[in-house]
């Protein structure tokens, strides 16, 4: 079972929200949707959990066009938090679960066994507004997952939560990952992306203008980063033909190169100047290809 999205475009009049897009996500995968604002990665996600109609294209889970009717399928996280600040956690999640078609009789065990998981378990007669924004965001995440859906859409998870949680947030993920959930989800944090996707798309100003497998994405960038820690002036690496990018930091250099070759000009020409304290060759980051492909970092 699969989700796919084929040349999907969503117009609001007159103005292009969604431009063309398609990408498939297999059952046991994480996908990666990623665009600075506005790039169309909300509109999206409202027209996979059926809240918008496309204008043209098709949205289908297991070869079967999604639609409102299929909601129990779906979890959706919103970046938008929208919990009821008055009620009681308890009561929210029993109301949420309901919503999805569960039973009393099977919220109350997925509900205690989340808060338990999220070490909150006094959370459950707390009014949500009592919470702090970091643990009203696991309650939204528990409404999100409640129900066991096969989707689970999650956009800016990660967004105000403290590195202790995030690990938290990222352990339930991964394991609702290996419980067959098909996950897609946004981040303005490269790094988690990097961290928990296999595969990705970048969208700039509603059309995708990277897809695919992170290895390949990152293979076929082309462009390697250099790391350059000594004890004499590097300036000169600047002006090595293809450094395209040259930043000096305190202890040296971090530069970012075409290729592996100028990497080994760069290595034979400090090789005999004085002490190398550190020469480092990486994969370009994610944070790397996204600023080059939208021309603005996402931060």
């Amino acid at each position: 079972m699969s989700l796919h999205i084929e040349n999907v475009t969503k117009n609001f009049a007159g103005f292009t929200a969604v431009d063309n897009v398609s990408f498939h996500i297999p059952e046991h995968q994480i996908f990666g949707l990623l665009g600075a604002n506005g790039a169309g990665k909300t509109t999206t996600f409202r027209m996979v959990i059926g809240l918008l109609t496309p204008t043209a294209g098709e949205i289908t889970w297991n070869d079967q066009p999604l639609s409102q009717k299929d909601s129990h399928l779906i979890g959706y996280l919103p970046e938008e938090r929208g919990l009821y600040p008055s009620l009681k956690v308890s009561d929210q999640l029993l109301y949420l679960g309901r919503l999805k078609g569960m039973k009393k009789s099977e919220i109350v065990p997925q509900m205690k066994k989340w808060l338990e998981r999220f070490k909150v378990p006094e959370y459950e007669n707390k009014k949500v507004e009592e919470l702090s924004k970091g643990n009203q965001q696991k309650i939204q995440f528990i409404a999100a997952v409640l129900h066991k859906p096969k989707i689970l859409i999650l956009d800016e998870p990660f967004s105000g939560l403290d590195p202790v949680n995030v690990e938290m947030l990222k352990e339930a993920v991964l394991e609702l990952k290996k419980e067959g959930t098909t996950i897609v989800f946004s981040s303005h944090r490269m790094e988690h992306v990097e961290e928990l996707c296999e595969h990705l798309c970048i969208l700039h100003k509603g059309s995708p203008v990277v897809h695919g497998s992170l290895k390949e994405v990152k293979r076929s960038f082309g462009k390697k980063n250099v790391t350059v820690y000594a004890d004499f002036d590097l300036s000169y690496l600047k002006d090595i033909p293809g450094v395209v990018r040259y930043k000096q930091v305190t202890e040296g250099v971090h530069l970012q190169v075409e290729n592996e070759d100028v990497s080994q000009k760069i290595f034979d020409s400090i090789n005999s100047k004085g002490f190398v304290r550190k020469f480092e060759l990486e994969e370009p980051s994610l944070n790397d290809i996204f600023i080059e492909k939208v021309g603005a970092s996402y931060e």
